[in-house]
């Protein structure tokens, strides 16, 4: 199994503002070096990157990816100059009270629309965490036989 995850995120401004500039700067270097990570596998892309939802709220950024292990995907987030983009968000994004990210493990070749990793937010949102969305700090491993049978 595969580890997929969406985080969301509400602009501060329209893409096109002076406010966003060194943001909408870093995205094609920082997706680039997401897709360079090991462990990287895809991730949802749009005519136009970011990815911005309106279906979902005005200017909800929204980016999901899939990843081979948690580790992968932690490591890439944590571990690289990714880091320093996370610790600028506040300069772009719009604090959220509820969760902003989810997590749930996908077959091997499965690739998440946007819609159904929408879905696994709210669940996380309605439920809490649980195996079927969870997050870093609420982590749920595979079972054995789910490794095994795929």
């Amino acid at each position: 199994m595969h580890l997929a995850e969406l985080n969301v995120a509400r602009l501060l401004a329209p893409l096109d503002a002076p406010q966003l500039a060194s943001f909408v700067a870093a995205l094609d270097p920082v997706n680039a070096m997401a897709e360079a990570a090991p462990g990287f596998l895809w991730r949802l892309k749009d005519e136009v990157a970011p990815t911005v939802r309106h279906d979902y709220g005005d200017d909800l950024l929204i980016n999901c990816s899939v990843w081979e292990s948690r580790e992968a995907l932690w490591n890439f987030t944590y571990r690289t100059s990714h880091l320093a983009f996370l610790q600028r968000r506040r300069e772009w994004f719009s604090r959220m009270a509820e969760p902003f990210m989810v997590m749930w493990w996908v077959p091997p070749g499965s690739f998440p629309t946007a819609a159904q990793a929408m879905a696994r937010l709210e669940r996380l949102r309605a439920e809490g965490p649980g195996p079927e969305a969870f997050t870093f700090r609420s982590f749920y491993e595979l079972p054995a036989e789910a490794e095994v049978s795929g």
